[in-house]
């Protein structure tokens, strides 16, 4: 049995950087809500638990809680920024709203040598933000170290394996963080580091096999890593019982069909390719919005759904929702802004009857990666960038056509080729094409243009959670807008964005 670590999530916007560094250890772990009872999370019998950071400050007229019986139930507990002040206050510590936030790099001085603290060095840089401060530990609570500027950054309890930390582990900014949550998780809560996706296919295909028992399931097939995989997954487990298709939206990448079928037949998945490209143009006619866009294509993706569904008596509808899917759908401590509408977690109207099947849900997309590797799917398919579920729709901002599309897939085939000529497609997380509505005055030969402008983005991220342009090399980049602006009708001009995540997203619409 797998070694299990719960983090309680107060709303923090990088939680999910905590669960990430826990699963990079190989050990699993999952995010739930601060205000999960006792009894739910003895059923869950974890290793060791994490308390998360929060947006808010327990100075607030209702601040999120937790049930104070968990620091009495004898496991080891780990509470960051906001979970140890919540703890620090609960064991009587003095915890005060400081005038100036305490925001950025700040050195870490050991008080005491302990094995929560093992291999790290004095002055090693942490990374700390918060707008309260433990000005002084409770009697039952000691210091292990503090901040170059006095302010307490680590305590434990005196005769319990409960800690508390005013930096943030999970960051990349503190140089030890990944030294000192393997610490925790090994030292103190003596987790065993037994996570291995690739290996997760025998309990992945039981566990499929009891869901649908005698049942059907359908999937839809993007092309994108999560849909193959999950399909490829499902056919393992049921075989024939299981009905694919794709549906040829016309926003698909280039030659995007052709390229995926082959592999797909080799591992015993033969989808029903459903051409719908007139029916999507012919709806998205006029449409500018891009949440409207984002509906009218889910809208129609559903009513496909239920057609097929009808057709082959299905049960169950596969889908490749991920962990991050799966968490970003929950609002942990109020009323979350809309970002943008989901296009995998809580999508079907009632009227479709189908059950979820999801299998991917509690992983990670790097782990997805690597268990589809472990079934037999080619490193093109494997390694592909990630590909929103509109498709193209969203990377042309303005009125969707058929000129546009075909326009944004030449020329994002030729970005997508030459980074692979020049082995940069694998160092980077995502890179694609946006045709922006904007026309400008070029020079072709004799000639005078006023044509079309691409924008090229490339970030480099771990989940896209955050994201950091990359940086390609000048001499690339200059290959690229010329190849771009030569071979592509329409274009005669390339820009590159270089915006990071925050404050801007990754996709532009």
């Amino acid at each position: 049995m797998y070694s299990k670590v719960l983090i309680l999530d107060f709303g923090s916007q990088v939680t999910k950087l905590i669960a990430r560094n826990v699963r990079e250890l190989n050990v699993y772990c999952e995010i739930i809500s601060y205000d999960t009872n006792i009894d739910k999370i003895k059923q869950l019998k974890p290793d060791c638990i994490i308390f998360s950071g929060s947006p808010a400050s327990i100075y607030d007229k209702k601040p999120p809680l937790f049930d104070k019986k968990l620091l009495d139930i004898n496991l080891p507990i780990l509470g960051i920024c906001y979970g140890a002040q919540l703890i620090s206050k609960i064991y009587k510590s003095n915890v005060k709203k400081s005038k100036i936030r305490e925001f950025g790099p700040a050195k870490l001085i050991k008080n005491k040598n302990h094995k929560i603290l093992l291999g790290i060095k004095n002055n090693s840089v942490s990374w700390m933000s918060h707008g309260d401060t433990i000005v002084k530990l409770g009697k039952n609570l000691e210091g292990l170290a503090k901040s170059e500027f006095g302010s307490i950054a680590l305590f434990k309890h005196k005769n319990k394996n409960i800690f508390g930390t005013q930096f943030h582990p999970e960051v990349v900014h503190t140089s030890f963080g990944k030294d000192f949550l393997s610490n925790f998780i090994f030292n103190i809560a003596k987790c065993k580091s037994n996570w291995r996706p690739g290996k997760l296919i025998k309990n992945k295909t039981a566990e499929i096999k009891k869901q649908i028992g005698n049942g059907r399931a359908i999937s839809a097939i993007s092309g994108g890593v999560d849909s193959s995989v999950s399909s490829v997954l499902v056919a393992k487990a049921i075989g024939s019982k299981l009905k694919s298709f794709i549906v040829d939206t016309g926003l698909m990448r280039k030659n995007e069909v052709k390229l995926i079928i082959p592999n797909l037949k080799k591992l015993g998945v033969n989808p029903k390719i459903i051409n719908a490209s007139k029916l999507f143009f012919k709806r998205l006619k006029g449409i500018t919005n891009p949440e409207k866009k984002r509906k009218i294509i889910g809208k129609t993706f559903i009513e496909l759904f239920e057609k097929e569904a009808n057709k082959t008596n299905a049960d169950f509808l596969v889908q490749g929702t991920l962990y991050p899917d799966v968490i970003e759908s929950v609002s942990i401590s109020g009323p979350s802004a809309v970002i943008k509408s989901h296009h995998n977690v809580g999508g079907l109207p009632k009227r479709m009857k189908l059950s979820l099947v999801e299998p991917l849900r509690d992983l990670f997309k790097d782990e997805v990666r690597v268990l589809g590797k472990s079934l037999g799917i080619e490193k093109d398919l494997i390694g592909r960038h990630p590909f929103p579920g509109p498709g193209l729709a969203i990377r042309i901002l303005g009125e969707v056509t058929e000129e546009r599309v075909k326009i944004l897939q030449e020329a994002d085939d030729i970005y997508t080729r030459l980074l692979k000529e020049k082995k940069l497609y694998d160092q980077i997380w995502q890179a694609f094409c946006v045709l922006i509505p904007i026309k400008t005055v070029g020079v072709m030969g004799d000639e005078r243009t006023y044509e079309n402008t691409i924008a090229i983005r490339a970030v480099n991220s771990t989940d896209g959670m955050t994201a950091s342009w990359s940086r390609i090399p000048y001499d690339v980049l200059d290959l690229i807008s010329s190849e771009i602006i030569n071979s592509v009708k329409g274009i005669n001009k390339v820009v590159f964005d270089i915006s990071n995540k925050p404050p801007s997203t990754i996709e532009w619409e």
